[in-house]
């Protein structure tokens, strides 16, 4: 009789999410470690000590298959294949714990005392001539004012087309296009030029209507947002799904 023998990969490729925060990561780890070096191997990528750790396996398609609960035996003894999910249940860890940064210390400094540091990245910037502190020639200088004061008259023109109460998709290079309701037209304390105050459909913006201490409109916190008025278009454009936002508004 022929002698027949399975050969399996030595290693297998597996998404870790965790109980403790939202996203995951894709890692490749060998067969032939135990399940108590597996979960140590774990703690640096969910935050959690590998005593507290229960380990499920899931399919591609999000079901269950088994749970990793004999710290002896191999990761290989269990059906794990490439592309499965092992999630890392922790009972100690409240969800979202790690990912909540209003309990992050901050250090924060005033415009005025970083303008007088002579060793940050702006005194550099200031010494060399770099960016914004680059000279320009009159001629040079000439044109870049002339072009912004076309672009904010630009702004301003499109800005008294709208109305408060229109609804709106909000269109920034590089990010989702979300939609909202305006809730404010006009100048602003925060930054010179028209801005345009979105109330947005899903919590995707940056505040509740309120900057530097002035409220400008009112909605839910993270549901509002100023962007530019070259950025927003008004029409019937009904509520949708969720979309998330990046960092080019205030």
């Amino acid at each position: 009789m022929e002698n027949i023998s399975v050969i399996t990969q030595s290693q297998v490729n597996v998404r870790i999410t965790s109980s403790a925060n939202s996203f995951g990561t894709e890692k490749r780890f060998p067969k032939d470690l135990t399940i108590g070096d597996f979960k140590s191997k774990l703690e640096l990528l969910t935050g959690s000590l590998s005593g507290n750790m229960r380990l499920e396996a899931y399919d591609r398609d999000n079901k269950l298959v088994c749970k990793l609960d004999n710290d002896g035996a191999l990761l290989g003894s269990y059906p794990i294949d490439d592309g499965m999910i092992i999630h890392v249940v922790d009972p100690t860890i409240k969800v979202g714990e790690f990912e909540d940064l209003s309990k992050v210390e901050k250090y924060e400094i005033s415009e005025d005392d970083y303008a007088k540091k002579t060793d940050s990245v702006r005194a550099f910037k200031e010494r060399n001539k770099l960016g914004r502190f680059k000279e320009l020639d009159p001629e040079e200088e000439r044109k870049k004012e002339e072009e912004r004061q076309r672009k904010e008259q630009e702004n301003k023109e499109k800005a008294e087309k709208m109305k408060v109460g229109d609804r709106c998709e909000v269109r920034v290079l590089n990010q989702p296009t979300r939609r909202g309701t305006v809730k404010y037209i006009g100048l602003t304390d925060f930054k010179p030029g028209y801005w345009i105050g979105i109330h947005y459909d899903e919590p995707v913006g940056k505040n509740n209507g309120r900057v530097g201490g002035k409220q400008y409109f009112e909605c839910p916190d993270k549901y509002g947002g100023f962007v530019k008025p070259e950025n927003v278009e008004v029409g019937d454009f009904p509520e949708e799904g969720l979309d998330f936002s990046d960092e080019d508004e205030i």
